[in-house]
């Protein structure tokens, strides 16, 4: 494994961050006190290093006892008199290391060398003050993405298990009303009843075969609804007919599983049952700018009542949830005995 990859963002910034400051004090040591390469070199490093130790005994510490963690007032009253221990540390050990290595004026002892604060102390002040701030904000800002993160995913998580939720309630209320249909054909037409139960078998495995998908092709979906209308004109036969425009542009977009299926068998529970003659239902599905739009269109009039069922409530759920409120879904009576159903959905 390469180096680079062994150091982590913290070391990086440390060394890099430290170093670039301590330039100055490199710059400082050859230009104003003479020093030779040999020694401005080693004075560098341990410049380096010390203010490296000093930093990173405050983020074990910090680390312990969770600091980032604590609101602006508690993490004042901690930062104050550490933000003073970090300065006198740093000047202690400038100090020292000083003494040591290039005192060479007779008239400063150790105890004085140790305690000579100006401008030593007031460095370590403005250094320590922007290493700590600049730790902070970027723990905060770290925080908050993290935690940005885990409501995305809560919020992905909560998200799927109300579509499952719409789609476990949808798939009971669609097989209930293919029931019915085949228990009246059971006794008059035991032929088409049976037709009728290979049909439902095969819709029902294409619904276990996308059992996964919230989204299914729009020619999928169709064929799906070809299979429906067959299996109701075995039960309304003539009284029932179909017209399906749709462009071949859009069949490759997705639109949420059983949601045209849906729209046609509130079309013939509410319009085409409820007339002696029955009707047409025309199916129209066209781009319309970023949007995919389908239109169904049955007899009837609009009754509020019967827009509340469960079918027609959880589609428009199942819509705001899948396009983020981004998808239109309308009911209108455009003319006399013609209801009309329009879903605008987010090309995909």
């Amino acid at each position: 494994m390469a180096l680079k990859n062994k150091i982590s963002l913290y070391w990086k910034c440390q060394i890099i961050g430290w170093g670039l400051v301590s330039l100055y004090w490199l710059y400082i040591a050859l230009n104003r006190d003479d020093y030779t390469i040999f020694l401005a070199v080693s004075n560098y490093i341990l410049d380096i290093v010390i203010s490296i130790a000093i930093t990173h005994i405050y983020r074990v510490f910090a680390l312990r006892y969770n600091w980032s963690s604590l609101g602006i007032a508690k993490l004042l009253l901690i930062l104050i008199p550490t933000l003073l221990l970090l300065a006198s540390s740093f000047m202690i050990l400038m100090n020292i290391k000083w003494y040591f290595f290039w005192n060479h004026d007779a008239n400063f002892g150790f105890l004085k060398m140790l305690l000579y604060w100006d401008p030593v102390f007031i460095t370590g002040l403005r250094m320590m003050s922007i290493w700590l701030l600049s730790y902070h904000l970027y723990s905060y800002h770290k925080r908050e993405l993290h935690i940005s993160k885990i409501n995305a995913q809560l919020l992905a998580t909560a998200k799927q298990a109300q579509l499952n939720n719409l789609l476990t309630q949808l798939n009971p209320h669609f097989l209930f009303n293919c029931m019915n249909s085949i228990k009246s054909l059971i006794i008059e037409n035991p032929t088409s009843a049976r037709r009728s139960i290979d049909l439902l078998s095969d819709l029902l495995r294409s619904s276990l075969d996308q059992k996964d998908n919230e989204l299914v092709l729009i020619k999928e979906e169709l064929q799906l609804v070809r299979d429906y209308f067959e299996l109701e004109k075995i039960r309304y036969e003539n009284r029932l007919e179909y017209v399906i425009d749709v462009d071949s542009h859009v069949e490759l977009n997705k639109i949420p599983k059983f949601s045209i299926q849906l729209l046609i068998e509130n079309a013939i529970k509410h319009g085409i049952d409820k007339y002696i003659k029955g009707g047409c239902i025309t199916i129209a599905i066209a781009s319309k700018n970023d949007f995919i739009q389908i239109k169904v269109e049955n007899p009837g009039k609009l009754n509020l009542n019967d827009t509340s069922g469960i079918g027609l409530k959880n589609l428009k759920e199942r819509l705001q949830i899948q396009f983020d409120g981004k998808a239109h879904f309308v009911i209108e009576e455009k003319a006399e005995n013609k209801v009309t159903v329009t879903m605008l959905i987010p090309k995909t």
